[in-house]
């Protein structure tokens, strides 16, 4: 009786084996190895009269972004240093909003597939700022896939969490400096 019930078996594998049918309709395009798990590099740019208090930063071919994506702009906002004395970096998700003496001064950003813009915006005079709010600013631009940003599990309002996430190592990013206003 098994004998029998395993030919069957032999049989019917090899009859659904054997089968063809008309093709189905096309998948969706694969994606490349990074655009599933996200993407993270640095900036470091001027804001200044020169450049109307702009960077603007083309992607490389190399960085694929799908209209799905969700792009994020991270802003250092200081270091402080843990309980051994190390320094650890403060993130901030733009838009920031200060308030200061002579107007409010809000760091912002927006995004195309193809580019991000991160600027400065408010009621104040932006000749009149400091040069620690400024210059030698280092942002962190966090390209995501819609479905993993909207996520419930993902925090983007903590860089820490995000980057743990991503498994990002956060010294071992790519680091852009501005040149000009290729920002």
């Amino acid at each position: 009786m098994k004998t029998i019930t395993r030919l069957f078996t032999l049989a019917a594998i090899a009859l659904l084996m054997s089968c063809e049918g008309p093709m189905g309709p096309p998948g969706e395009d694969g994606f490349d190895g990074d655009s599933l798990i996200g993407t993270v590099f640095e900036i470091e740019g001027d804001f200044t009269a020169g450049n109307n208090y702009r960077l603007h930063y083309t992607f490389p071919s190399k960085i694929k972004v799908y209209d799905s994506d969700v792009v994020l702009v991270y802003l250092l906002w200081e270091q402080q240093p843990d309980k051994n004395g190390k320094m650890l970096d403060v993130w901030r998700l733009l838009p920031q909003t200060i308030v200061l003496n002579g107007g409010v001064l809000q760091y912002n950003y927006d995004f195309t597939k193809a580019d991000v813009k991160i600027f400065l915006e408010g009621t104040i005079d932006f000749r009149t700022l400091r040069p620690s709010e400024v210059l030698d600013q280092v942002f962190r631009i966090v390209i995501l896939p819609a479905s993993f940003a909207n996520s419930q599990s993902v925090d983007i309002l903590d860089m820490n969490a995000l980057m743990n996430s991503l498994g990002a190592n956060p010294y071992n990013l790519e680091k852009i400096e501005f040149q000009g206003n290729n920002l």
